[in-house]
């Protein structure tokens, strides 16, 4: 077969990103006989770092790249849009994987497709996410072209299927679940790796740390995880762990409330014990996850929980929402917390302060979870749903 993909999330810098880079490599090593024509802007084609004889890169001028352009207070141009619409045409693919709904744009007339929605986080929160009228209004116009538009919609685990059933009123038999997994890097890093990576980014010498990872999105809970780390503060004192904030604070695709945590945090009195450390790659993150207490993903919910798995993949314990897939893809591998319940919250984040026993029995659980996880999987289901949407 001849699969088109939309390849422009390949610069995505948040969990699209990876879902596009870690399964696209494993699908195109799968499916050697296979031709997969990735349809890049200039920034996407800058950053592909795939090389195969199966892959053809077709590069398509935007002004400005999807990946920005698809931000939740962008516009993208209809003139873009409609290059990639006719590059697509001109190269007649048998069928068109699209990764993530999130740079979607409208396909031929009567190609078959594949899209990926990967949870419906905008669609139950538009308020938290999406900031104006006009974005919530251009948000709910590409989903449903592309419902429309797609034989199958692809997602990343039952979680997320049965809410796109619930909230997009897509039947069931049209969605496949293609689940996600850490990549290879992240695993349980040597002490000496961690003192060094610590050092890095400013921590003293013996310092402890919960750590975060993600965007600063309302819905996200980042204020009710500083409150909860503020209360371990204040009971330990000098020996109180870090908070680390880990994510690009600068930019990102959806409503951010970067102002509203640093209001919370001045509120608390612990700027002197949170540590914004912008985007961190991935070696550098292993060995933050393997030197934490804790990571702490405490949303309003979450399609998969991809920065939770990975920290469990390096030995670490997670206390996350349950409000995700992760209490069944992490089962004792930490502690699962109710969005809003910030007594659990505070609980959570004092116990694994304090329990070193437990936090290696939980992350012991995790890394066994964690590691049961493969892109190929993933990339398996993926390439089942394209062959099902090309007959």
């Amino acid at each position: 077969m001849r699969i088109g993909v939309d390849a422009c999330c390949w610069a995505n810098g948040r969990g699209y990103g990876r879902f596009t880079r870690e399964l696209l490599g494993s699908m195109v090593r799968l499916a050697p006989d296979d031709e997969f024509l990735f349809f890049v802007d200039d920034r996407a084609a800058r950053r592909l770092d795939l090389q195969a004889d199966n892959v053809t890169v077709v590069r398509v001028d935007q002004s400005e790249s999807p990946t920005r352009a698809a931000a939740a207070n962008g516009s993208r141009r209809v003139s873009d849009m409609l290059r990639l619409t006719r590059a697509v045409g001109r190269e007649r693919p048998n069928v068109f994987f699209s990764p993530s709904v999130y740079s979607y744009f409208p396909l031929p007339s009567r190609q078959r497709a594949v899209v990926a929605i990967h949870d419906v986080i905008a669609e139950r929160y538009p308020h938290l996410t999406l900031p104006t009228l006009r974005a919530r209004l251009f948000w709910r116009m590409k989903v449903a072209l592309a419902l429309r538009q797609a034989e199958i919609i692809l997602t990343v685990s039952d979680f997320s299927a049965r809410g796109i059933h619930e909230f997009l009123r897509v039947p069931t038999s049209r969605i496949r679940v293609a689940g996600e997994a850490p990549a290879c890097v992240y695993r349980p890093s040597e002490e000496e790796d961690i003192r060094a990576a610590a050092s890095r980014i400013g921590l003293p010498e013996g310092a402890r740390w919960f750590v975060y990872v993600g965007g600063f999105n309302p819905h996200k809970r980042v204020t009710a995880l500083v409150r909860a780390h503020a209360r371990v503060v204040h009971d330990e004192r000098e020996q109180a762990p870090y908070l680390l904030l880990v994510g690009d604070a600068a930019g990102d695709a959806f409503h951010r409330d970067v102002e509203g945590i640093r209001e919370t945090i001045a509120e608390v009195g612990t700027t002197d014990r949170v540590v914004w450390t912008g985007f961190v790659a991935d070696e550098e993150l292993r060995h933050l996850h393997s030197g934490a207490l804790a990571l702490v993903l405490p949303s309003e919910t979450e399609g998969f929980g991809l920065p939770a798995v990975e920290a469990a993949a390096c030995g670490t314990p997670v206390i996350a929402t349950t409000q995700s897939p992760l209490p069944g893809l992490l089962k004792g591998g930490g502690i699962f917390v109710s969005p809003g319940d910030q007594e659990t919250l505070d609980g959570a984040l004092r116990l694994l302060s304090k329990d070193a026993r437990l936090r290696r029995e939980m992350g012991r659980r995790g890394l066994v979870a964690a590691r049961a996880l493969t892109w190929d999987a993933g990339a398996e289901a993926a390439l089942g749903a394209i062959r099902e949407a090309a007959r």
